[in-house]
């Protein structure tokens, strides 16, 4: 494979990584956010990803598979793809309900004084919301570089939507970090280093995956990120871009998301 393919796939997975350092400058630079737009750009990332995953990841690896494998190749793609779902989910169950990294208030307000017991607890908040969403953001980070190294329009696509809900992420480690500390360089910092667990699962990819990479392999690999990104889709962007907006804002961010990613993937074909 071509190294510089290699290189391109890291790089879109390192950008919608560092995407969560936006949401830290959104806090550093606003004292409101715009729950309208939040609501309707949840609602784009979440369109953006829901018709990817079944026009482009699940569609090609059905044919993927089919060719390889014959009828078996239906089966392993429908197991694939609830695998990436249940995957998902386990990692949303071991995070815990009260740390929950998607939500993000609309207001920031940060406090001139915390006692000493609050500003440590903002703070662990802060950094233990950090550290759950680079895990969470672990296998979004492979399936990026895989969609990437297999076909780039795709990778690129990929990366815009999981950049645009990154977002919000980590305005939520932000926030705390800042209220507790008033340092907006220690905030900036925790909210790019959520990110970090795309770059790494990345890389993991490249070393576990790539060299055994073959049809059949992205075929199933094709299918799981379509489950992972649905559910995501569905348990966390449009649930939250709900709760920040009206119920059809988000629909018809949801709406444009599909259309603009349609026309998109035509144009980069």
């Amino acid at each position: 494979m071509d190294s510089s393919t290699v290189w391109i796939a890291m790089l879109l997975t390192l950008l919608a990584g560092l995407s969560t350092g936006i949401g830290g400058l959104i806090v550093l630079f606003f004292k409101e956010i715009n729950a309208k737009l939040l609501s309707v750009s949840l609602g784009f990332s979440a369109g953006v990803m829901i018709y990817i995953s079944f026009v482009e990841l699940l569609a090609e690896s059905r044919v993927v598979l089919v060719s390889s494998l014959g009828d078996w190749g239906l089966w392993i793609n429908i197991i694939a793809f609830f695998a990436g779902v249940l995957l998902i989910a386990i990692i949303d169950k071991l995070i815990p309900a009260d740390e929950n990294p998607h939500e993000a208030p609309c207001k920031i307000e940060k406090a001139d004084k915390y006692d000493l017991y609050n500003g440590n607890k903002l703070l662990r908040t802060g950094i233990f919301t950090a550290l759950v969403i680079a895990i969470h953001n672990f296998p979004e980070g492979m399936a990026t570089f895989v969609s990437s190294v297999q076909e780039l329009s795709l990778g690129i696509a990929v990366a815009v939507a999981i950049a645009i809900h990154n977002i919000p992420e980590g305005l939520s480690v932000a926030i705390p970090v800042y209220s507790a500390t008033g340092s907006r360089r220690k905030a900036l910092g925790w909210s790019l280093i959520s990110g970090i667990g795309e770059p790494l699962g990345a890389i993991l990819a490249y070393l576990v995956f790539l060299p055994i990479l073959n049809d059949i392999l992205f075929g199933i690999l094709f299918a799981a990120i379509a489950g992972i990104m649905v559910f995501i889709s569905l348990d966390e962007l449009l649930p939250t871009a709900q709760e920040y907006g009206e119920h059809h804002l988000a629909i018809y961010g949801m709406i444009i998301g599909m259309a603009v990613m349609a026309v998109g993937l035509l144009l980069l074909n």
